[in-house]
């Protein structure tokens, strides 16, 4: 079996009233309603000031502004308004949910909605669209991550649910947001959560302003706590008592830390099953870029959406392999990994259509001048990137292609871009002739591993190795193995040689990468550990956090 690395222990250093002058910029007016009057001015103050914190920042504050932007389609309506005719593998539910954003309907079979608008659950469809009765709008579809059940913590302003350490720092440390902004996070481990908590004021002193809190449940699941002196019946008491006293913590729980705005799952409840569309629906507006496979278009899908169009050149491939290969694709859904919407193959040239990424690839986003990257942003994008191969990784597919060219870029988070690994599994089904023309081998050789370059053995081991010469791009700006030709790539790798450490790159990291470059596949390291290493790497470089004043060994100080 390969090699991974273990995973370092998720420990974490042991939530609100906005301080008067931040609410008194604004000109906050406090309103009622909600389970109680602090949560309703928690929630009122993120709705008032996530409108001015994120000036640069616009997948954060895309929340705030209407959803005219975040069209969704859906099927049709069910026959004589009932829900007979829907998937019979779906769940009937007469649950109540509500809004956590608002949203507008631009295909017929589902309805628009307004943040905080109550709905009633008729039929849980599959995991990413509901069906459902609004008492105004009828009946109609609604995307899932668009609402939560009522009496779930998903509603609650300050829950994030299952985020990464680093993305709940992103989100708590953005630009004017005060100290005691937190969030709460789902962990790995079932049924704990963590605590994380801007904590400005301790950077002055410590250098570092984020502190992370493990919550752990009781055995019996009846209480949760931070400390064993102090124990509460349900994560929200835990946040209403933190709100009023630090008891310990850095500070008090201040303002709830505003949440990305949902990604679109589908272009249409429609399409995600049925992802072959006409070409009619789809609009190129710009060209923005060329590569192995075709020319990309940014466009827009029913003249509302914003898509990426990926024209294949003719004789690219064969119909069968490409459907078989977008199937696979259709079915990777994660954070990280672009997505696959719809495609056109009735006819050449086929099109695949994807989520749009507004800063177009990581190759050339890291030539322009003007995008200057501190070493924590690098440092982040090699996390993110990783945390996608893992997936790949978990479920035996390889990328084969990966590649600063074949990394997508969005927008910024806290000054750290956000970034996803795109075109995975075309490399595999594109005919050899084809991609060698392109390539001028049938490999792109500087980014291969050295078995799968000589005998063809590709894995998710040769991926690891192009991951390596990946992050060499990411940290030099430049190209891996200059003024060295293919053959004499191979030639020299065959024979012991790796590139030197450039001086931009620190001994940790460059370490790494020669793991990545080991000859041996099974001594690489897998994705997960990567992620773990690229995800802990700053905090690991940190001193230790302020040792709580709470004397008790399960309070605070965790790492992870």
């Amino acid at each position: 079996m390969g090699s991974c690395f273990s995973r370092p222990q998720d420990g974490i250093s042991s939530t609100s009233q906005m301080p008067q002058q931040f609410s008194s910029i604004h000109g906050t007016a406090m309103n009622g309603g909600g389970d109680s009057q602090l949560f309703s001015s928690l929630a009122n103050q993120r709705r008032i000031a996530q409108m001015n914190v994120y000036k640069d920042d616009s997948s954060l504050a895309r929340k705030m502004t209407p959803m005219g932007s975040m069209y969704y389609g859906g099927m049709p309506m069910p026959q004589n308004g009932t829900i007979s005719s829907l998937d019979s593998r779906g769940q009937h539910s007469s649950q109540k949910v509500i809004a956590l954003y608002g949203y507008e309907s631009r295909v017929d079979g589902d309805i628009s909605f307004k943040k905080d608008d109550i709905m009633v659950v008729l039929e849980e469809t599959n995991s990413d669209w509901w069906y459902v009765r609004h008492s105004k709008n009828g009946l109609g579809f609604v995307p899932r991550n668009f609402i939560a059940p009522l009496d779930s913590l998903e509603r609650e302003e300050w829950f994030s649910g299952k985020i990464t350490r680093s993305m709940a720092e992103k989100l708590v440390s953005a630009p004017n947001l005060p100290r005691g902004t937190f969030l709460i996070r789902k962990r790995d481990h079932e049924n704990e959560y963590a605590l994380t908590i801007n904590d400005a004021e301790n950077a002055r002193l410590y250098g570092q302003n984020v502190k992370h809190y493990r919550i752990k449940p009781l055995d019996n699941l009846d209480g949760y706590f931070i400390t064993t002196k102090k124990i509460f019946s349900t994560i929200k008491d835990l946040v209403s008592f933190y709100s009023e006293e630090s008891a310990g913590l850095c500070c008090k729980l201040t303002y709830a830390a505003p949440k990305l705005a949902p990604q679109r799952t589908d272009l249409s409840s429609d399409t995600k099953n049925n992802w072959e569309i006409p070409r009619t629906e789809l609009q190129m507006i710009e060209k923005i870029g060329t590569g192995n496979f075709g020319a990309v278009y940014a466009g827009l899908w029913r003249g509302k959406v914003e898509v990426a169009i990926k024209t294949l050149k003719p004789g690219t491939m064969s119909p069968e392999a490409f459907l078989k290969e977008a199937q696979i694709m259709k079915q990777c859904q994660h954070p990280k990994l672009v997505r696959l919407y719809a495609v056109c193959t009735r006819e050449e040239p086929y099109l695949i259509v994807t989520e749009f990424m507004k800063n177009g690839s990581l190759l050339d986003y890291l030539k322009k001048p003007e995008n200057h990257l501190s070493h924590k942003a690098l440092v982040d994008m090699c996390s993110q990137i990783a945390h996608g191969m893992t997936f790949l990784e978990e479920r035996k597919l390889v990328h084969r292609d990966l590649a600063a060219r074949n990394i997508l870029v969005g927008d910024k988070i806290s000054g750290i871009p956000e970034v996803k690994v795109a075109d995975f599994g075309l490399a595999r089904i594109m005919e050899e002739e084809v991609y060698e023309a392109a390539m001028g081998a049938k490999f792109p050789i500087k980014w291969t591993a050295i078995e799968a370059a000589t005998y063809g053995n590709f894995s998710v081991k040769s991926d690891v190795w192009s991951y390596g010469i990946l992050l060499f791009e990411i940290f030099t700006r430049s190209a891996p193995y200059q003024g060295m030709s293919n053959k004499q790539v191979i030639d020299e790798v065959e024979r012991g040689y790796r590139m030197p450490k450039p001086a931009e790159i620190e001994d940790a990291i460059y370490e790494r990468m020669l793991q990545c470059w080991d000859k041996d596949p099974e001594r690489r390291p897998c994705f997960a550990f990567l992620h773990s290493f690229f995800d802990d790497y700053t905090v690991s470089s940190q001193p230790s956090y302020v040792p709580s004043s709470i004397d008790d060994p399960s309070f605070g100080g965790y790492r992870r």
